[in-house]
């Protein structure tokens, strides 16, 4: 295997690239489950209980989307900044989703 030249630098503005995508792909699909678990109160005969889970899922939905464009931001910065918080805050909301999502499913 030949070694690299002097010249040859790591291109680390690509991983930063694909990892803002991937925030960004994440946030797209939470919306979708969020659309499907508010969907239930929609029904007719959904009383409070559904309604404001359903407002839940779209609030947690709503930070979701803020600390993606939040580390999308820090992603574009060279070099780019760790994310830390976001990172943490985005696994605590997203577990939460899940938790609600439980709910719904039993309500």
């Amino acid at each position: 295997m030949s070694e690299p030249s002097a010249e040859w630098t790591p291109d680390h503005g690509a991983s930063a690239e694909r990892t803002r995508l991937a925030w960004r792909r994440t946030a797209l699909s939470a919306g979708v489950v969020v659309l499907l678990a508010a969907r239930p109160a929609f029904d007719p005969d959904a009383g409070p209980g559904l309604w404001i889970t359903a407002a839940l899922c779209g609030a947690g939905w709503s930070a979701l989307v803020a600390l993606a464009y939040r580390r999308a931001r820090a992603l574009r910065r060279r070099p780019p900044h760790p994310g830390r918080r976001s990172i943490t805050a985005y696994a605590f909301v997203t577990v939460g989703l899940a938790a609600l999502a439980g709910v719904i499913v039993m309500l």
